[in-house]
């Protein structure tokens, strides 16, 4: 359950770094 739950998270993580370099590159 606990790999799940991290698992879940490292994804979530993954997708926002993407959203946030292909978005907005300038500011980071």
């Amino acid at each position: 359950m606990f790999e799940l739950v991290l698992g879940l998270g490292v994804a979530l993580g993954l997708c926002v770094y993407l959203v946030v370099t292909l978005v907005a590159p300038e500011r980071f």
